[in-house]
């Protein structure tokens, strides 16, 4: 018995390749696994053709037209991470994941209203939460927390570093007054 999937066009978060470097296969494929639209920087897009994968659009694609059937090209006159955010906003893409180098959200604060973005690195996943954000994680799981004001959470501890790490399996609540506090996990 095969089961089927009907996956509806903008369901799933896009997928945006700034910066690949070492970043694990495994989690690679787990991001593109229901297909999701692919954009790739310029620089990107032979490795990954490479790979097998139909990437959708390319950003900043310089003096290059030999591109798979039905690529779009977005070009960037500033930071291209920008004209994707600007470009999947007005498509009406409700969600992005996008692997790059560091994980900077406070410079994405601007977008973050309009576009739910999540930010993998080689070794964390980074996002905005909203208050009365609440997740199930295993006992010590660890939180990198963005502390810019009070915030009050349940099944979590400070630890000597700064980290915060889950006390028992279950679920971890956050409320604050801020309209975001930033997060992120160690993948």
């Amino acid at each position: 018995m095969s089961s089927h999937h009907i996956v509806r066009e903008k369901q799933e978060p896009a997928l945006y390749i700034h910066h690949l470097g070492a970043f694990n296969e495994e989690y690679l494929g787990q991001l593109l696994e229901w297909s999701p639209t692919l954009i790739v920087n310029s620089s990107l897009y032979e490795k990954l053709i490479s790979l097998g994968l139909k990437v959708d659009i390319v950003v900043n694609a310089t003096g290059q037209d030999f591109f798979q059937e039905n690529t779009k090209v977005i070009q960037a006159s500033t930071n291209e991470l920008d004209a994707v955010l600007d470009y999947l906003i007005a498509e009406k893409y409700p969600a992005v994941n996008v692997i790059d180098e560091k994980s900077n959200l406070r410079e994405l604060g601007s977008y973050i209203s309009e576009i739910n973005v999540v930010v993998f690195t080689e070794t964390e996943k980074a996002y905005a939460i909203k208050s009365g954000f609440s997740i199930w994680k295993p006992k010590g799981s660890i939180f990198h927390i963005e502390v810019v004001s009070y915030f009050e959470t349940s099944n979590l501890k400070q630890d000597e570093n700064g980290d915060f790490s889950v006390i028992n399996d279950g679920f971890v609540t956050f409320n604050f007054t801020t309209p975001y506090l930033f997060v992120s996990e160690k993948l």
